[in-house]
């Protein structure tokens, strides 16, 4: 299935290569879990305030059949590896997929239920 992406660039230029990291990280994804429809990237260039420091930050909201949506915001406020903007992508991504692992897992109902 063919994923609709949107990648957008807050703060900056847009880059070729940050589009192409994007991209890339999305056919992983799509590999992983075949069934998004859609996705959605925003990465914002830092703000350069005294108090957060120059660091990217990334977010990605995906679509998934059934109503389904994976919404990531990924800022670390204290890492400082997120001053590159392909660390702030991958960590981002990393995110989105655990939480389509967490989605398919509930799916398989490998979801451990807690007694009451």
């Amino acid at each position: 299935m063919a994923v609709v992406t949107e990648i957008v660039f807050e703060g900056m230029e847009s880059s070729e290569a940050a589009r192409k990291r994007i991209d890339a990280e999305i056919q992983k994804l799509e590999r992983f879990h075949d069934r998004i429809t859609s996705c959605r990237v925003v990465l914002q260039a830092p703000n350069h305030h005294k108090a957060h420091g120059g660091l990217f930050e990334t977010r990605i909201h995906m679509a998934l059949p059934g109503n389904q949506e994976v919404n990531v915001a990924h800022s670390h406020r204290n890492d400082h590896a997120h001053e590159d903007a392909y660390v702030a992508i991958r960590d981002a991504f990393a995110a989105a997929r655990r939480q389509l692992q967490d989605k398919d897992r509930k799916l398989e109902g490998a979801v451990k239920r807690h007694s009451r």
